[in-house]
């Protein structure tokens, strides 16, 4: 039997792996390889597969048998086609250890630079380079990183000591009074001193000294980097990103270039397109005198991409013939790090780099134009994050900019477009908490780093004091489509007084400040925003998916409004008109139905519905008009009735006096409506069954809204659906007395109307007696949120205490997504495919049909990308 394969090589113009094994070799791993056969130049090394991450975490954290020997066997043919030997005193070869799963996770996992250095090799090096100063700002870079990564140091001990040196020795060697010392400024004396700081720091925090053995240093940093897989930011980013299904991370040991040994060296990150606009332009950081961490931390403000131009002339070339190189072969727009060693260009890592929304429907339209894809790729390319990103806020421009200017409060770089207002917290923690209180926040940072990514998502907008657009947060925040402004420099942070000062303006935790992510600023008010005009783009990518599409696209809708909002942005009917929403809409509304509830007789229970009828009529007849012979599927009432009446004594005895009621028989009726488990209780057709009543007066209201505008030359098309149906007598009894009255109401108006009736499939019991159902459904809707609990026995409103540790990889990973945001596929969704055959069997004329579920997991906006879709077994062409 062939031995498993768990190493991958590549240098010297040829590689093992190819650009097509991202699953095996991660998205870096992979792109190293397709480089390295492609011709460009990249750094020799190899690539640990992420099976042997896989491996690794099942079988008690033990690595396959060989795998040692493999890594051994790589790092000798590293050896010898670099001519330098590992753990050399001399001239050491060095090398990088790096993370990379086959899904981009900036950050959230871990790299190590420059191992094999110890107290020995650094000498070696200094001698070789004729650069002490760069040997010794390497190791301090390597102590430090190993200390946190492989170790658990907090990097903070780690910083506390290099400021200490930097203000005791540096700043007075300088004569610099105020501003930032730079790492650049710090000489080969402080450097010396620090380094032995550092190591006793190591040694104070592990217990043992920094080792010196380099095959240590490697294995040590191979396990920190397999262990940060499973690190809380990495865990927490695959949450919010919905990645899963990897098998985990790879692992790549590449030989080191080094982008600090002087001013003709430097690093840095570029994107083959802008990612903010779309722009086809070459865009990016640069950092001289400087390893990649540097520009990625945001530790140092960097100088634009077109500056290398200028610096180096011959290499700023070079670097424009690889991004054509890369672009047309990969035929996607491009994140390329790269690195300048003494003058010569090494690519150290590609792959499909992070955009604004805006940019992803400029960027796929684009490369159409350009024939690199075709309009199929180009929908395929867009996301329904991107969709929801165009609709982001911006500052009204209505506002003077001199009320604007006068509240500027400071200005940085531009990372991510859009808006965001809300209260300053300094902390990832205090931002998710107060988020979780409803509090809109900015998070406000000198930099950030992985372990805020949770804070991050929280926050509406990010605000750091340096980076540029390729820093931590800028690219996180830009694959959230969140407003972002960093390099700010001018923002003097105090964590612990929780304070932020530009000049004499201080601002303290809970200011509010408004962030203008298109152009930098960061006003110290609260200014109004607007949802900004879409973009040519978008109409092109809409245009060419109408064009592709089989399924037709519904909205959910409650109100007129809504409705004509909806078909503005291309919805082809109403997939879901929940009624009960209407009723809260204004003060006489909600006293009509809260009549209603507390009648104690038909007859009066019938007057108050009549109270009800002219709104309920009204509303229909304003989404008649709107949609104009779309098909509008209207659920009739469905929560229960408890959900519309004051619980708290003093609004009830209010309610009373309204109703003009005693107090105590109020009271007696609203108890009377307590359920211990509402959601399994007496709601949906469950109260059409018990108060007939209620059916009649909406289905009246619905015929009439349609009679009325028949008359007035406006087609309709309703669909009438009866919610939470578990047998077909159940929906025979509602379906025969929604045609009497719908009967009655045409004969009354001397009109006929073209409707249907139907069902939601939201209970198991109804999906698996689809057959029996279809026999009287004429479509069916499916329910995906109720579906979602009954099938899971979870219920939506309390699973948050227990479901994060169903998600959570490091506690059990039982379930891949949160199933409330994200559609349980294999049990769920196999009730739903079920229902869909079953129903079909029994209405064999509308094999056509298509078919989507009512997805109600969360607040739906009313546009038409935020869609339901009914599915019809009736011969009716309208249907979709």
């Amino acid at each position: 039997m062939a031995v498993k394969k768990h190493v991958y090589f590549f240098g010297g113009g040829k590689a093992e792996g190819k650009g097509s094994m991202k699953e095996t070799l991660g998205g870096k791993g992979a792109g190293l390889a397709e480089m390295t056969n492609i011709g460009l130049p990249v750094p020799a090394g190899f690539t640990i597969t992420a099976e042997v991450c896989d491996y690794f975490y099942k079988n008690s954290r033990r690595y396959p048998k060989g795998f040692s020997d493999e890594v051994r066997k790589n790092l000798a043919r590293l050896e010898r086609l670099v001519g330098k030997r590992f753990g050399d005193p001399d001239d050491p070869l060095l090398v990088s250890v790096r993370s990379g799963a086959a899904r981009s996770m900036p950050g959230m996992m871990e790299t190590i630079l420059n191992l094999g250095l110890n107290d020995r090799s650094v000498e070696g090096i200094a001698q070789r380079t004729s650069n002490r100063r760069f040997a010794l700002d390497a190791y301090r870079r390597f102590i430090t990183m190993y200390g946190t990564t492989a170790m658990g140091v907090h990097k903070d001990k780690f910083n506390s000591e290099f400021n200490d040196v930097k203000e005791r020795k540096t700043r007075p060697r300088l004569g610099k009074r105020g501003g930032i010392i730079l790492d650049t400024e710090v000489n080969e004396a402080e450097l010396e001193e620090l380094i032995q700081r550092l190591k006793g720091v190591y040694r104070d925090q592990t217990g043992k000294p920094f080792p010196q053995d380099p095959e240590e240093q490697l294995w040590g940093s191979i396990d920190a980097v397999i262990g940060s897989w499973m690190a809380e930011k990495a865990v927490t980013y695959r949450e919010l990103e919905k990645i899963n299904g990897l098998l985990g991370t790879a692992v790549n040991v590449v030989q080191m270039v080094f982008g600090n040994m002087g001013d003709n060296s430097g690093t840095g990150v570029c994107f083959t397109r802008e990612p903010n606009t779309g722009e086809n332009v070459f865009y990016g950081d640069l950092l001289m005198n400087a390893q990649g961490e540097d520009v990625v931390a945001g530790i140092r403000t960097p100088i634009h991409l077109s500056d290398l131009g200028k610096i180096m002339p011959d290499i700023y070339k070079q670097l424009c013939t690889v991004r054509t190189r890369l672009e047309k072969h990969y035929r996607e727009m491009q994140d390329i790090e790269f690195t300048i060693e003494d003058g010569k260009l090494y690519i150290l890592q590609c792959r499909t780099g992070k955009r604004s929304p805006a940019a992803a429907f400029r960027i796929a339209v684009d490369m159409v134009k350009e024939k690199l894809i075709t309009r199929p790729d180009a929908i395929l390319r867009i996301t329904d994050k991107d969709i929801e990103g165009l609709f982001y806020p911006v500052i009204d421009p209505k506002i003077p900019r001199d009320e604007q200017k006068k509240n500027l409060f400071a200005t940085g770089i531009a990372a991510v477009p859009g808006a965001a207002c809300g209260a300053v917290v300094f902390n990832a923690k205090d931002a998710e908490e107060w988020a979780n209180r409803g509090k809109a926040v900015i998070l406000v940072r000198k930099e950030t780093s992985p372990e805020d990514v949770g804070g991050m998502h929280a926050a509406k907008g990010i605000l750091t004091a340096t980076g540029g657009k390729t820093s931590h947060a800028a690219v996180v925040a830009r694959g959230w489509g969140k407003c972002c402004v960093v390099g700010c420099e001018d923002l003097s942070i105090d964590y612990e007084a929780k304070t932020v000062t530009v000049g004499d303006t201080v601002l303290s935790e809970g200011s509010v400040v408004t962030l203008n992510g298109s152009t930098g600023e960061v006003f110290k008010a609260e200014l109004a925003l607007i949802k900004p005009e879409l973009p040519e783009a978008y109409n092109a990518i809409m245009k060419w998916a109408d064009a592709e599409r089989v399924l037709k696209v519904r909205t959910n809708v409650d109100t007129p409004y809504d409705a004509e909002n909806a078909v503005r942005l291309g919805a082809e009917g109403i997939g879901l008109c929940r009624t009960e929403h209407m009723f809260f809409d204004t003060d006489a509304r909600r006293t009509a139905i809260q009549r209603m509830i507390v009648a104690d007789d038909v007859q009066t229970r019938k007057a108050a519905l009549d109270e009800i009828l002219p709104f309920q009529r009204q509303d229909f007849t304003g989404i008649f008009r709107a949609m104009d012979g779309k098909p509008v599927t209207i659920r009739l009432i469905d929560p229960p009735l408890h959900e519309f009446v004051p619980h708290d004594e003093a609004e009830q005895k209010t309610l009373a006096q309204k109703l003009d009621l005693p107090f105590h028989l109020v009271k007696r009726k609203i108890d009377r409506l307590h359920e211990a488990n509402p959601m399994l209780g007496h709601r949906g057709s469950r109260l059409c069954i018990t108060y007939p009543e209620i059916l009649d007066m909406q289905v009246r209201a619905v015929m009439e809204a349609a009679c009325d505008c028949k008359k007035k030359g406006v087609k309709v098309a309703p669909e009438i659906m009866l919610p939470l149906i578990i047998d077909v007598k159940e929906l025979l009894i509602l379906e025969e007395r929604t045609r009497k009255v719908a009967g009655a109401v045409m004969k009354e108006h001397g009109v006929k109307i073209g409707y249907m009736v139907g069902t939601m499939i939201e209970v198991p019991r109804a999906a698996l007696l689809a057959d029996e159902i279809a026999a009287v459904a004429e479509f069916f809707s499916f329910g995906t949120n109720v579906l979602t609990q009954m099938t899971l026995g979870m219920s939506r409103d309390d699973a948050g205490r227990f479901l994060p540790d169903y998600v959570d990889e490091k506690k059990s990973g039982i379930l891949k997504n949160d199933p409330f945001q994200s559609l349980d596929q294999d049990g769920v969704g196999l009730l739903i495919k079920m229902a869909i055959d079953k129903g079909r069997r029994t209405k064999k004329t509308s094999r056509s049909a298509s078919a989507a579920s009512t997805a109600e997991t969360r607040p739906r906006s009313s546009s038409a990308t935020s869609t339901t879709s009914t599915t019809s077994h009736a011969p009716r062409s309208e249907s979709p």
